[in-house]
């Protein structure tokens, strides 16, 4: 079977061509935003005093007026029908990690046999999907069964065109018939609202005219391409996002040749298609480069509000996974696909800007006196320091379990990189005011034709998993395939209860007759010292840290099941509830769901693993025996001694034994009972992993010394290596 799969797939790459593809119709620049109804697409199509109104909705978070909301629809529908479409769709992201959408036809009978199409405000702002299907964590029973979308005006509506139809796209919240989020998008809003009002309190004492602050982020999407039919050929793939077997080829990304090279025809072709169509849809996708690991690669978007990012990070990775066949390739989003190299994560980087447009995160020219950075960039390392563990919460998972900590990824050890001249400068701030001597300045190449380059004040450092870099904070243990709109709402809450400290703090000292800066210059010590624990800037992967780490008081929280109780703890419940994000159910739903999700991961892998065991691997094994002892035994019969041989067989049969023993003693450690999803979770780490783990070795002991054209899986020295 591996020798067909790999004649297919070398096949299908001789027979490819770039004259195959659809090259990108239009500059970029005049397709941006085509299949967007955008702002200029209402200010377009709508009487002047619904667009002012729904433009109040948007910046402003106004209520929305149910004229304005029919005018809207009338004007979406027209746009979306002139587009060819004939359906719309509420568009939600509930708590299953993906997307959902239900599609409802425009058309609407009329009394004489006809057909004409409507869409109404009423259809606009509110669907009704089944909410019993959907994992709520206990918000709802399964009888409970109402649950409504709700449109979601700041993220604008969109076009799919997929499978020969065009839908308009509505990007909507999902909540319960009690009015509990079920979703990801709703806590999402309320902590940028929640933010905002305490950030403008900030903005006020330094005598900004800012009415509000929105988070930005910009995340980067990594991922891996490898040719479809390697990809059909491997159950753990499809069904895992995984390789569950694979021994490690002679080559790998030891020799660093991957990364920034040159884009292979055929990728570069998806690449283009695929920022062509994300271009129409208003998702501003700037970068595209070789990833380190062989056949990984990375997109990445400029800034944009985190509600809109979070919605067009969705998208991104949709349109990357269903654009990648017509290529003849499959997108792997998982975070560790194949073991042995580098696995994928998500950077994401997240700032604040006012409605002034100005970047609250920016140092400026002056940083040692730019009292208002320094207080906003002081209120994001207390948040972090405070509320490390709700972070780390927010980005377990099984699959990122296999990254974290690895040369990688940044280590599950939360800490901040500051760089040199910040560092040095919150030291001075502590220290009492000194002005710090670092600065960038310039460097010099010694090459005369070369420009001279402005240089940063401090070196980047790929180890942390939360680094200041330039204007923002990169926040890179985010992983490949989840949604960012957890990491983004607990930056978000966390930063808005620092910034809630510090302006009551700011407020007391102003009313008591102290400027504002003098005022920070007195509170800014006491935070710093306070929570300078959390900054680090050495080497995250070292074992030194770790112990470092452990004595500064950090958590060192290795896995999932270590990792979740964060997320619900009474420090994080009351953060949420306090400023109105989640409530206590809320939270514990969501806590709920992250453990079964893991459990069912695990769960699926494992079986998964006994699966291809019996069926695939133990065969193979059975046959390369026979044939070994069948040629040992004819050596024999001939009078001859095969001594060579014997070993061999030797190894082969004592290997396949190791094999089917692993197998069965993973089998029955899944037939297991437990009072609760924790400590069924405990087992899957402590149990069913490890014996993963271990069968997984022998298999990749088998597949060093079994033939080829035996071996029944297409193997990494094939996918990772033919493009």
């Amino acid at each position: 079977m591996g020798s067909a799969v790999l004649g297919e797939a070398i096949s299908a790459i001789r027979d490819w061509s770039v004259s195959k593809t659809t090259a990108p119709a239009g500059r970029a620049n005049e397709t941006f935003g085509s299949l967007v109804f955008n702002d200029a697409e209402q200010q377009k199509r709508l009487p002047k005093s619904v667009y002012t109104a729904l433009r109040r909705t948007i910046v402003n978070s106004e209520p929305l007026d149910a004229s304005v909301a029919d005018a809207v629809a009338k004007a979406a529908k027209e746009w979306a029908v002139e587009h060819g479409a004939t359906h719309y769709t509420h568009w939600f992201q509930p708590l299953t990690g993906i997307t959902a959408e239900k599609h409802d036809s425009f058309l609407n009978p009329t009394s004489d046999g006809k057909a004409v199409l409507e869409f109404s405000g009423k259809e606009l702002i509110k669907g009704e999907p089944d909410a019993s299907s959907f994992p709520s964590g206990g918000l709802r029973s399964t009888f409970e069964a109402r649950g409504y979308t709700a449109w979601d005006p700041t993220s604008p509506m969109w076009l799919l065109k997929s499978g020969g139809s065009v839908t308009l796209v509505i990007p909507t919240a999902f909540v319960s018939w009690t009015g509990e989020a079920l979703d990801k998008k709703t806590p999402l809003l309320r902590s940028m609202d929640a933010l905002s009002k305490q950030a403008v309190r900030i903005l006020k004492l330094f005598g900004s005219k800012a009415s509000r602050v929105t988070t930005t982020c910009g995340p980067e999407q990594e991922y891996f391409l490898i040719d479809r039919y390697f990809y059909l050929s491997r159950p753990d793939l499809i069904n895992a996002g995984r390789t569950l077997f694979g021994a490690a080829p002679p080559k790998g990304q030891e020799l660093e040749d991957q990364y920034f090279g040159a884009i292979p025809d055929r990728v570069l072709a998806y690449m283009a298609d695929c920022e062509a169509e994300l271009y129409a849809l208003g998702v501003p996708v700037k970068t595209r480069h070789n990833e380190v690991a062989p056949s990984q690669y990375e997109i990445a978007p400029v800034f944009e509000t985190s509600n809109v990012a979070t919605d067009h990070q969705m998208m991104v990775m949709e349109t990357l996974k269903r654009i990648a066949p017509k290529y003849g390739l499959a997108c792997l989003l998982h975070e560790k696909p194949f073991a042995g190299v580098n696995g994928s994560g998500k950077h994401l980087n997240w700032s604040m800007g006012d409605d002034q447009g100005n970047n609250l995160l920016s140092p400026g020219k002056d940083t040692h006196d730019n009292i208002q950075f320094l207080v906003f960039c002081s209120a994001v390392i207390r948040a972090v320091n405070k509320y490390q563990g709700l972070l780390r919460a927010t980005i377990a998972s099984a699959g990122n379990d296999h990254r974290l900590g690895a040369n990688e990824a940044p280590p599950a050890i939360i800490s901040i990189f500051l760089g040199d001249m910040l560092t040095d400068i919150f030291e001075q701030v502590e220290k009492g005011g000194a002005k710090s001597t670092k600065s960038g300045g310039s460097l010099d190449t010694g090459v005369g034709v070369l420009p001279k380059l402005p240089r940063d004040a401090g070196d980047r450092n790929r180890t942390s998993p939360f680094a200041f870099t330039g204007n923002k904070f990169e926040f890179r243990a985010v992983s490949s395939n989840q949604s960012i709109a957890y990491p983004n709402i607990a930056l978000n809450v966390a930063v808005t209860e620092s910034l809630d400290y510090i302006a009551g703090e700011l407020e007391k000292a102003v009313g008591a007759g102290k400027s504002v800066e003098d005022a920070a210059r007195e509170l800014l010590p006491k935070v710093i010292k306070e929570n300078k624990r959390i900054i680090f800037n050495g080497n995250g992967y070292s074992k030194e840290w770790e112990k470092e780490a452990g004595k500064r008081g950090l958590l060192n929280l290795k896995n999932t099941v270590d990792a979740l109780p964060q997320f619900a703890s009474k420090e994080a419940v009351a953060l949420f509830d306090k400023y109105k994000v989640l409530n206590e159910r809320e939270v514990h739903s969501r806590y709920e769901i992250m453990v079964e999700t893991y459990n069912k991961v695990v769960n699926v892998e494992a079986q998964l693993t006994v699966l291809m065991a019996n069926r695939y691997v133990l065969p193979a094994a059975l046959e390369y025996a026979k044939q070994v002892g069948q040629s040992v035994a004819a050596v024999k019969a001939g009078g001859g001694k095969s001594v060579e041989g014997k070993k061999l067989l030797d190894k082969v049969v004592k290997l396949t034994d190791e094999f089917k023993k692993r197998t069965d003693k993973l089998e029955a450690s899944l037939d297991h009972s437990a009072p609760s999803a924790e400590k069924h979770a405990k087992h899957f780490r402590d149990v069913v992993i490890p014996g993963m783990v271990a069968l997984r070795a022998t298999s990749d002991a088998l597949e060093a010394v079994i033939p080829h054209e035996l071996w029944p899986l297409a193997t990494y020295r094939e996918m990772l290596f033919i493009k």
